[in-house]
């Protein structure tokens, strides 16, 4: 009894749900609500794709104006890097002009003299805030990284390979060479002496030693 019961409920509501119109109040209500769920689904992807495409242009153009900030900075940089050493500089133009004007008021070149050796002072000075110094060439040693040898002396009293004169000055930026001193470097004197302990030849057993 139960059994039958059952499949008659059930085949009671498949018959009522057969039954019901497809225009009725409960068909058009179901309809609709799938209906509208559908259209909206393809909807939100264009809304969702276009606020991308909105923050994509943001950046993009945020971006360009950082770069062209970016470049204007560095052109200015550029121009204006040496500002500080430019300004260290002016002084010592000064007192060229002052040293020229006072030599042609003074009828003697001392006042000259003095003013440009004052100011090469000065000027060695300023470079050295800047990390410039002179390089060390005469009575040292042969350097190839900061020497470079324009001359080759002989000399009795000076070890081989020893600088002993100088023709340009060199100059260091911190550790590293700014540019590299002219100098003479010494070599040991060509003569024909005998081993330590023996008399030089003389010129008549020279030439009797000496091949044929």
């Amino acid at each position: 009894m139960w059994l039958v019961d059952k499949n008659e409920d059930n085949t009671n509501t498949i018959s009522e749900l057969e039954a019901t119109p497809a225009g009725s109040p409960a068909s058009e209500e179901g309809e609709s609500g799938v209906l509208q769920e559908t259209k909206q689904a393809p909807d939100a992807k264009p809304d969702e794709a276009q606020a991308l495409q909105d923050k994509y242009l943001r950046l993009a153009a945020e971006f360009e104006n950082y770069k062209r900030l970016a470049q204007r900075d560095q052109r200015e940089h550029s121009r204006f890097a040496n500002e500080s050493i430019l300004k260290e500089l002016l002084p010592i133009v000064d007192n060229l002009e002052r040293a020229i004007r006072s030599s042609k008021e003074s009828p003697t070149p001392d006042g000259l003299i003095q003013g440009v050796e004052l100011t090469l002072k000065q000027f060695l000075e300023t470079l050295a805030k800047f990390g410039v110094r002179q390089v060390t060439s005469v009575g040292e040693a042969f350097d190839p990284s900061r020497h470079q040898a324009v001359a080759h002396v002989e000399s009795k009293d000076t070890s081989e390979n020893t600088v002993v004169e100088e023709y340009q000055r060199g100059y260091l930026l911190h550790d590293r060479i700014l540019r590299a001193a002219m100098v003479a470097v010494a070599n040991a004197p060509k003569t024909a002496i005998r081993d330590e302990g023996e008399t030089p030849l003389s010129a008549d057993e020279a030439s009797v030693d000496a091949p044929n």
